[in-house]
């Protein structure tokens, strides 16, 4: 679909920066250099023709100077200009041809005589944009996927890596100890069988394993991204130089160790000590973190997060924290063991580091309001965790136009309330919905961290489990394509099951006497359940049967259960002929009908989730968010009220010889041009 309008936010830092000690700010700048440099590899994962698409633009820039306006002239009006540019910042915005939230891709509102008019003012143009004439308006492919006539993936740049071969590759690397997170798969001409790419510095063949029937082999090959990641270290061990303590130069330097050798073993370490740096001022997230986009779910896309923390915010998150076992206690699964937290729940609740940052640097595909980490459940389990809130992308949140799925009579309160209710479902998203859960693990020799002579009885069935993770298996291995939606699921259940506890709310300051009362943040919470459940389908793809965003399709899963289950306590009316979708909610149906049905839904995904049940999981699951019948035609609602996707514009630091400035852009698609042409990367 071509891209013709956006909403544009500013990431507002310069308030945050300017508090910064000089060592602070030195640290900051190094690791939003690093960050910021990452941007090639994630346009290498997104797509072939992303990376010359990314260096079109700047060159672009470049030869105008910036000066967008004197590119007008007979053959570019000033609005085919304004779409170009408008491409152009979407572009750029996402790291991608391809939205970061639904995986849609998204094509030029300009024609080809424009660009090629563009084109024609010097021979670099001229070569970049005959690398992409064709794949920037190919439609299809229209969507992220595994490869096929439809859909795409870079993860698989060969383009005819089947899903079987991906499985059986997948279980070869596991059975030889390698995670795949840090890895793309490539199918080798020689068709004797697949070359695994690891990302790494160093380059070389560093493993073989041999398919089962004669199938070929696996070749593990080091040095993707070797050049990108050569100066993501480079700017590591800068900010190491300037670090606020031993624990921070100690995961700088395992992450330098993991991105120069592709070693996850030393990812996962710097994760645990990551974990132990606490509360600090200039916080980061770095790695292949996230596996939304891999069609497989199991490899992630680069990250490279830094941020400033603001510890007003932070202070009302920590009585949060502090009171997390009480409300652990009030989860589906709580039963008298376990000091009433079940056998499905840790002994010790650890508090977690919960911080509210504004970013500096976000280099993703798509900026989440509130992240959970490490992705890697053993260290969770064992280590410990961090919950971040990204208070300046929440605030572009409460500003953004939205779908009109509310009626009028509503919509001022609905308004009203909705920045208060969606921020607290954020907090205890993270830090409750990813927070919680005991997993059952068989660790090998004979060793389980349940008592197997004992056996834990399920819920749900009253019976003993009869199921769990045996030795080298892990969440995203298990469930592939499904973890990281069921997961997203269940924390969005855990946040919304309990917004209608009065203790709860009352913590945050919402009680019958306050200007939001505590039942209007419930109300406004079930609200939500039902417009993100609708505006969720647009990143359905009817092409491939496919959903586009993990999100998307968990906030779809929950609201067809309300719908099927709650008895009422959400109806949608659908006028085809205005093109109109409303939600109402039965108030009076909210805790008598509404939280129990939302309390089975979450008790049945912790238990898949704590006793490997991916199978049963999956018929439930897919059955849940299948879309068919009526929700197609909710869906072409919900696209005809679709509002302009939201794009962001990121501040820039300098290092003039000692001194480290910050510059901020206009929200406009010149400042996010601009904001990228001085970043060089």
């Amino acid at each position: 679909m071509a891209v013709h309008e956006v909403q544009i936010f500013q990431m507002g830092i310069g308030a945050q920066f300017e508090r910064l000690t000089y060592r602070e700010k030195r640290y900051a700048h190094h690791l939003a250099r690093s960050a910021w440099l990452g941007a090639r590899i994630v346009l290498e994962q997104v797509s072939p023709e992303s990376r010359p698409i990314f260096d079109f633009i700047l060159e672009l820039y470049r030869d105008c100077s910036g000066d967008w306006h004197s590119l007008v002239g007979p053959d570019v009006s000033s609005d085919s200009l304004h779409a170009v540019l408008t491409y152009a910042a979407t572009f750029l915005s996402n790291i991608g041809n391809y939205y970061g939230s639904g995986d849609q891709k998204f094509t030029p509102g300009a024609d080809d005589a424009v660009f090629r008019a563009l084109a024609r003012r010097s021979p670099t143009l001229s070569d970049l944009y005959d690398n992409i004439a064709k794949p920037i308006k190919a439609i299809p492919p229209f969507s992220l996927g595994y490869p096929s006539d439809d859909t795409q993936s870079n993860y698989y740049p060969s383009g005819n890596v089947e899903k079987e071969e991906i499985t059986a590759i997948s279980k070869v690397l596991e059975e030889n100890g390698i995670f795949p997170e840090n890895t793309r798969i490539r199918k080798r001409g020689d068709h004797k069988g697949f070359d695994v790419l690891l990302a790494s510095v160093k380059g070389g063949d560093f493993a073989h394993f041999p398919l089962p029937d004669d199938n070929g082999s696996v070749r593990l090959v080091g040095g993707d991204y070797s050049t990108d990641l050569e100066r993501v270290c480079a700017e590591l061990t800068e900010a190491s130089k300037w670090a606020a303590n031993d624990t921070q130069r100690d995961f700088l330097k395992l992450y330098v160790e993991s991105f120069q050798t592709g070693s996850l073993d030393a990812y996962r370490e710097a994760q645990r000590i990551w974990v132990r740096d606490k509360a600090p001022r200039v916080e980061n997230i770095f790695g292949f973190v996230e596996p939304y986009r891999d069609p497989h779910g199991v490899r992630a896309e680069f990250e490279g997060l830094v941020a400033i923390a603001d510890h007003e915010e932070t202070k009302l998150l920590a009585k949060l924290v502090q009171h997390s076992d009480t409300f652990i206690r009030r989860l589906p699964w709580a039963t008298p063991e376990n000091n009433g937290k079940g056998p499905f729940e840790k002994d010790l609740f650890e508090p977690p580091d919960f911080s509210s940052i504004h970013a500096l640097a976000y280099c993703s595909s798509i900026i989440f309001p509130g992240i959970n980490l490490p992705n890697y459940n053993d260290i969770r389990q064992d280590d410990g965790f961090k919950n971040v809130i990204i208070s300046n992308r929440m605030v572009a949140e409460s500003q953004a136009q939205q779908y009109p799925f509310i009626d009028a009579s509503e919509l001022d309160r609905f308004k009203a309330h909705k920045s208060s209710a969606y921020y607290w479902w954020v907090v205890l998203h993270e830090l409750l919905g990813h927070g919680t859960g005991r997993m059952m693990v068989e660790t090998g020799n004979g060793k389980f961290n349940f008592d197997i002579e004992n056996l834990p009885v399920n819920p749900i069935t009253g019976k003993p489990i009869s199921s769990w993770y045996k030795p080298d298996q892990t969440w995203t291995g298990l469930f592939g394509d499904l973890a990281t939606t069921v997961d997203e699921c269940r924390a969005e259940l855990v946040g919304a099951y309990l917004m209608d506890d009065p203790e709860l709310l009352g913590l945050f300051g919402f009680n019958e006497d306050s200007d939001i009362r505590a039942e209007d943040l419930t109300y406004n919470l079930y609200q939500q359940l039902g417009v993100d459940g609708l505006r969720g389908l647009s990143n359905f793809n009817v092409q491939s049967g496919k959903w586009g965003q993990a999100h998307s399709r968990a906030h779809f899963a929950i609201l067809k259960w309300l719908l099927l289950h709650g008895d009422g306590v959400i109806v949608i009316i659908h006028d085809k002929p205005e093109q109109r979708l409303t939600v109402n909610v039965q108030h009076s149906k909210i805790r008598t009908h509404g939280k129990p049905a939302l309390g089975r839904m979450l008790l049945q995904l912790h238990m898949f989730r704590c006793t490997a049940d991916a199978e049963g999981c999956r018929m439930f699951y897919e059955d849940l968010s299948k879309v068919d019948t009526e929700y197609m035609e909710w869906r072409e609602t919900v696209l005809a009220n679709k509002p302009p996707p939201m794009i962001f514009v990121h501040a820039n630091t300098f290092l003039d010889g000692e001194k480290v400035t910050l510059k901020e852009y206009e929200p406009t698609l010149e400042g996010i041009l601009t904001s990228w042409a001085e970043r060089r990367v």
